[in-house]
C-alpha cells in the first residue's frame, strides 16, 4: 500500500539516516538534517531508526493514506492535522485508510520529520534512501516530492497510538544558537585577534540557508595572515590549494560570510576552514531559520567527544521512555 501526495510542501524530500562510505567519490552523506528528530519519530511508530521518512522544510504537505497507518511528526513545531483536525507533535497518532493529512503553519524550527509505520519502501541506492538532489540520487526518483507522486510503504507491525517523546529529551537551538566547533588545520590563516572576534561575534542565518549548506551574517569579516600563495591557490586570501572537505566544515570564502556544510555538500575544494562543528550540534543548524542568531563557541577534543557521548546518551534515554 502506499501514499499519495496532493501537494508537495515547499519542499518535501524521503530520507534516512545517510549514506556513509562514499565522501571519498564526492558523494555527501545525505540523510536527515536532523537525525536524532528524525530517530525519535521513527521509534515512535516503530520503525528502525534509520527507516525512511519525510522531511518537511518551512511548509509541510498534503498527504492521503491509502491504508491505515500510524504516524508521528518531530522536529520543527509544525502541527499536523488529519481531516482538518490537529494533532499533536512528537506523539504517534493513528490515521486511516482515505485520510488527509496536512499541516499547519510552522511555530518554531525549520524541519520537520514525517514517519509512518512501515516505513517509505522507494529503492535503496547505495546503501541508503536519501534524497541527494544534486546527484538526482535515491529517495523518489532523486528529486523533491511533487503533487501526484505515490510512495509505497512497507510492512508495518501494530504500534498503538498516544505514544510520545517526554518534552525534556526534545532538543532544539536556543536564541542565539550556540554552535561548538573544533578550530582547523587553517586556523593559522587568521591571525589571533581575528579569531577572537569570529568567536566573540553574533552571527544570524542568511537566507542561502540548505541542505548543502548554512550562511551566516553580521560578524565582522577575518583579518588573515599575509603571506605568498602557494602554487594553485589563487590571490584571495581564504583560497588554499584544492582539500577534502569534512562533514560540518566551516569555510569563509574571502573571509566575510561563513558557511557550515551540511548533509549534501560537496567533499572538497578551495576556500579554507576555520574549523568544524562537532557532530552533537549539526542537528540543531537544521532547525535555524533565516535571520536567526548563532554565535560559535571553540571546544577542545575532549569536549567534543563528550558532547557526543551525551547526544548517544539522549537518544538512548528516547529509546528507553518508548519502549
Amino acid at each position: 500500500m502506499s501514499i499519495r501526495i496532493i501537494t508537495p510542501g515547499l519542499s518535501t524530500t524521503v530520507q534516512d539516516l545517510g549514506r556513509p562510505g562514499y565522501y571519498h567519490i564526492g558523494i555527501p552523506l545525505s540523510g536527515a538534517m536532523d537525525m536524532l528528530a528524525a530517530q525519535s519519530a521513527n521509534l515512535l511508530v516503530g520503525n528502525p531508526e534509520g527507516a525512511a521518512l519525510l522531511e518537511v522544510v518551512f511548509m509541510g504537505p498534503e498527504v492521503e493514506f491509502q491504508r491505515d497507518a500510524t504516524v508521528a511528526v518531530t522536529g520543527a513545531e509544525l502541527p499536523p492535522k488529519i481531516n482538518g483536525e490537529e494533532r499533536p507533535t512528537w506523539t504517534s497518532f493513528a490515521v486511516k485508510k482515505g485520510d488527509v493529512l496536512s499541516f499547519a503553519f510552522l511555530k518554531k524550527g525549520a524541519r520537520a520529520y514525517v514517519a509512518i509505520s512501515g516505513g517509505i519502501d522507494v529503492p535503496v541506492v547505495l546503501g541508503s534512501r536519501s534524497t541527494y538532489t544534486l546527484g538526482a540520487l535515491g529517495g523518489f526518483e532523486g528529486r523533491k516530492l511533487a503533487a501526484g507522486d505515490v510512495l509505497p510503504l512497507g510492512e508495518a507491525g501494530n504500534i498503538r497510538e498516544g505514544r510520545t517523546v517526554p518534552e525534556a529529551l526534545r532538543r532544539s537551538p536556543g536564541s542565539p544558537a550556540e554552535l561548538r566547533i573544533l578550530t582547523g588545520i587553517y586556523w593559522h590563516r587568521i591571525t589571533e585577534a581575528s579569531g577572537r572576534q569570529f568567536l566573540a561575534d553574533t552571527w544570524k542565518v542568511a537566507p542561502e540557508a540548505d541542505r548543502i549548506g548554512y550562511r551566516f551574517r553580521g560578524g565582522k569579516p577575518l583579518d588573515f595572515v599575509t603571506r605568498e600563495p602557494p602554487f594553485g591557490a589563487g590571490s584571495d586570501p581564504s583560497n588554499i590549494v584544492d582539500a577534502c572537505y569534512p562533514y560540518g566544515s566551516i569555510q569563509v570564502p574571502s573571509g566575510t560570510e561563513p558557511i557550515v556544510l551540511h548533509r549534501d555538500a560537496v567533499s572538497g575544494g578551495g576556500y579554507f576552514m576555520v574549523g568544524a562543528v562537532i557532530s552533537a550540534d549539526m542537528d540543531l543548524i537544521g532547525q535555524l531559520q533565516p535571520h536567526m542568531p548563532a554565535r560559535f563557541e571553540a571546544v577542545t577534543m575532549e569536549q567534543a567527544l563528550l558532547a557526543r557521548n551525551d547526544r548517544s546518551r539522549l537518544i538512548d534515554r528516547i529509546r528507553q521512555a518508548l519502549a
